[in-house]
């Protein structure tokens, strides 16, 4: 690696690092990302990508080997991001009005047209993802005229000093693998939603409200389905925390995320339980010692 090549990368990283530290406070995993949150991260992706350009055109010329790296493994890393939630904030300020029906008609419609998108790239995609160099020179060197051009709208596509035939391409394939986990999630949720609705009508009398933590109520879930104690073990753990959900008036979306956390936990993995256990046997006692 060249110095030149050494410091594009630290220049890159501290970046990438800035856009790590915005997004921290963005609820990913969940992918409740607001209008507004997308707006104010694609106005600072923005700053990124026009910074890392103006360091980019002002280096010593790069070689061919050094340009192709750049071009197919470092600018689409930060680009893929923008478009990630420029697509996100599109998504969403066009999101219509209605019932949760038409909210998981609209995000199916949008994961059609990721599927789409694949398609149409399909020979590049498995170019890329297949780790093939042979085309790379046509694909990721400025100038090249071998190939045809990638036609998009993106400023960053048509920027001959800071553009090649494909490295939109490869943001685009990144971007639209972090918008299917995206939509899949949204798609989850409202179905999620759809079922809370439907099963409330099966207990339309309950007033119990748990008051309990949330994670505690999962527990309490997994911890059904494992003695296999509600209908001999045949009721899925979805199913388990849909009642415990309509039954409690709770919502415990996302509960495998936090049965991982409940794994994870370094000294006592089943805290509720213990909780009910040490519980029972305190007023046990305390009836056996008021006679």
């Amino acid at each position: 690696m060249t110095t030149v090549t050494k410091e594009l990368k630290v220049f890159f990283n501290k970046l990438m690092e800035k856009i790590s530290v915005e997004t921290e406070s963005i609820d990913m995993d969940d992918c409740n990302i607001s209008i507004e949150e997308a707006f104010r991260m694609c106005e600072i992706i923005q700053n990124c990508v026009s910074g890392l350009r103006e360091y980019f055109i002002k280096l010593e010329p790069l070689d061919e080997s050094e340009e192709i790296t750049f071009f197919k493994k470092t600018k689409p890393v930060m680009l893929s991001k923008l478009i990630y939630f420029s697509k996100i904030y599109d998504i969403e300020i066009k999101r219509p009005n209605g019932s949760n029906e038409i909210l998981l008609k609209y995000y199916k419609n949008e994961l059609n047209h990721l599927t789409h998108f694949f398609n149409r790239n399909l020979d590049f995609y498995q170019y890329y993802r297949s780790n093939s160099t042979h085309l790379d020179s046509c694909y990721f060197v400025r100038g090249s005229k071998n190939i045809d051009i990638c036609h998009c709208s993106s400023s960053y596509a048509n920027d001959p000093l800071f553009s090649t035939s494909h490295d939109y391409l490869v943001a685009k394939i990144f971007a639209n693998d972090m918008l299917c986990v995206y939509l899949n999630k949204k798609m989850n949720s409202w179905e999620n939603q759809m079922t809370v609705e439907k099963n409330r009508q099966l207990f339309p009398n309950s007033n119990m409200k748990w008051t309990g933590s949330k994670i505690w109520a999962i527990e309490l879930g997994y911890a059904l389905h494992a003695s296999r104690v509600v209908n001999r073990g045949q009721m899925d753990v979805k199913e388990i925390m849909t009642f415990i959900e309509n039954y409690f008036n709770i919502d415990l979306r996302d509960y495998y995320r936090s049965y991982i956390t409940i794994k994870g936990r370094k000294k006592d993995r089943t805290v509720f339980l213990n909780l009910m256990i040490e519980s029972l046997n305190k007023k046990m006692d305390e009836d056996d010692s008021m006679g």
